[in-house]
C-alpha cells in the first residue's frame, strides 16, 4: 500500500504515559467493533495490568481485538496473563519469538518496534511509548521522557489499512524487485494534515529516513530533533550540517542521562563533526530521553517509534506520523524549547572530544561504519521473522466466532 497526505484530521500531542495511557484506555473502553494494538514492550506491572484489564473488558463485550508484541521486547508475560485474554477471544501474536540460547535472547535484529493502536475506524495512536510503569512521571529518576499522538480523521483509515494488510495472510504480494519510494510530497500544504509512514525490510526500507532528509533540505529557519538513540547514517549527519551552514538554526536534543551508557558514548563520537558545522547539541539531563520527534520551521512535525540509529534506520519495523499543522508544530516547539531551557546542558567546545590522532582514528572508523552500515546489514543473520499466534486455553464461544466471521470486525481472525 501507499499512503497519501490526508487533510481534516484532529491531532493531539500526548506527553509520557501520564497523558498517553488514559487516552488509549478511554478509547478502548469506548470501542464498539475492533481494536488493533502493536507494541514493542508490554510489562506485567501496574500499567501493563491496566491495559490487560481494559482489553479483557472490551473482549468480553464482543469487541474483536488483535495484539502484536515483539518477541525480544516482551518475552516475559506468563501463560496466565496471556491466557486470560486469549480465552476471552483476543488474538495474541508475537513477532519473531525465539527461545533464549544459554540464557541470552537471540532475536536481537529486525525487531517489531512500532507502537500503534487503532480503535474501530475512529481514533489511532502512533508514537514511541511502550506499556510499562517507567513511562510514568512518578516512576522516579529513571522515568522516560517520551511522546505520542492521538489522531482522528481520514489518516486513521490509512493506519488501519496498514495494520490489516500486515496480518497473516493479508500481506500484499511481494515483488522480486525492490522499489525505492520517494517521500510523498504535500502538493497542497494546509492545516491538520497527516501522512502515515513506516519502515520495513521490503519496499519501505528507508522511507522514514528520507522524510528526515527531505525536511532538512527544505528547512529555512529552524529544525529541532529530539531523539533517544542518536547514531544515524552519514547522509543524515551531512544534511544536518549542511542545513546549519546555510543559516538554519539546527538544535539536537540527545540523552544526557542515558538508560544505556553506550548511547552517550556513540552520540559523543559525532559531536565534533556536528558542532564544528554549526549544529547546537543539548544533552537532556533530567531523566532518560526516549522520544523520537522532530519539527521544522512553523508547520512540519514527526512523532513516532523510529530512533535515528542503525537498528531503527536499517533493521527494525517502525512507524511515524508526519504532520503539517502550525498549531501542533507550536505545541511541540513550546515543549522542546522548555526542555532545552530547563533540563538540558548545551554541548560546548569543552565537551567536544579533543582533536588527537586517537580521536581522529575513532571518528574515521565511525563515519565509515555509518556510511556503509546499510550494506553491512546484508551480512547479518538472514532469517525471516515469523508471527506466532498464542493459542487460547479455552476456545471462544461459537457465537462470538460467528459474529466475527459475519463481518462484525471486517477482518477474519
Amino acid at each position: 500500500m501507499k499512503c497519501s497526505w490526508q487533510s481534516g484530521n484532529r491531532i493531539k500531542l500526548l506527553e509520557n504515559g501520564d497523558h498517553y495511557y488514559p487516552a488509549v484506555f478511554a478509547a478502548i473502553e469506548k470501542a464498539e467493533s475492533r481494536v488493533f494494538l502493536e507494541t514493542f514492550i508490554w510489562f506485567d506491572d501496574n500499567v501493563g495490568r491496566k491495559l490487560h484489564a481494559v482489553l479483557l473488558r472490551a473482549a468480553q463485550r464482543g469487541v474483536h481485538i488483535e495484539v502484536l508484541l515483539d518477541g525480544y521486547g516482551s518475552p516475559d508475560l506468563d501463560d496466565d496473563f496471556v491466557g486470560e485474554l486469549t480465552a476471552a477471544g483476543v488474538v495474541f501474536r508475537y513477532y519473531d519469538p525465539r527461545p533464549p540460547l544459554l540464557g541470552m535472547r537471540t532475536n536481537v535484529f529486525r525487531r517489531m518496534h512500532r507502537k500503534i493502536v487503532v480503535v474501530d475506524e475512529q481514533v489511532a495512536f502512533v508514537g514511541g511509548i511502550n506499556y510499562s510503569a517507567e513511562h510514568m512521571s512518578d516512576y522516579g529518576p529513571e522515568a522516560k521522557q517520551d511522546y505520542a499522538v492521538q489522531v482522528e480523521g481520514p489518516v486513521v483509515q490509512d493506519i488501519l489499512q496498514f495494520v490489516v494488510e500486515n496480518l497473516p495472510g493479508k500481506a500484499a504480494v511481494r515483488r522480486w524487485w525492490k522499489r525505492r519510494h520517494r517521500p510523498e510530497e504535500n502538493v497542497k500544504p494546509g492545516e491538520a494534515q497527516a501522512l502515515f509512514v513506516w519502515r520495513d525490510n521490503e519496499e519501505h526500507r528507508d522511507d522514514i529516513e528520507r522524510h528526515y532528509l527531505k525536511m532538512l533540505t527544505n528547512a529555512r529557519r529552524e529544525v529541532i530533533i529530539a531523539n533517544a538513540y542518536f547514531f544515524p547514517g552519514y547522509r543524515l549527519l551531512h544534511a544536518m550540517r549542511n542545513a546549519a551552514r546555510r543559516g538554519v538554526k539546527v538544535r539536537l536534543i540527545v540523552q544526557g542521562e542515558p538508560d544505556m551508557p553506550i548511547v552517550t558514548v556513540g552520540a559523543r563520537l559525532l559531536y565534533n563533526y556536528l558542532v564544528k558545522g554549526g549544529v547546537e547539541i543539548y544533552e537532556y539531563r533530567r531523566r532518560p530521553l526516549h522520544g523520537k520527534v522532530a519539527l521544522m520551521d512553523d508547520h512540519w512535525v514527526t512523532v513516532g517509534s523510529s530512533n535515528l540509529d542503525p537498528l531503527s534506520l536499517s533493521l527494525n519495523l517502525e512507524a511515524n506520523l508526519i504532520i503539517h499543522d502550525r498549531e501542533f508544530n507550536q505545541t511541540l516547539r513550546d515543549n522542546l524549547t522548555a526542555i532545552i531551557a530547563e533540563d538540558c546542558v548545551r554541548v560546548d567546545e569543552t565537551m567536544v572530544p579533543k582533536r588527537t590522532w586517537w580521536n581522529l582514528g575513532k571518528s574515521v572508523v565511525v563515519f565509515h561504519f555509518l556510511r556503509h552500515f546499510p550494506a553491512l546489514v546484508g551480512w547479518l543473520p538472514a532469517h525471516t521473522p515469523k508471527l506466532a499466534q498464542v493459542p487460547p486455553p479455552v476456545q471462544p464461544e461459537m457465537e462470538t466466532q460467528d459474529r466475527v466471521e459475519a463481518g462484525h470486525t471486517g477482518v477474519k481472525p
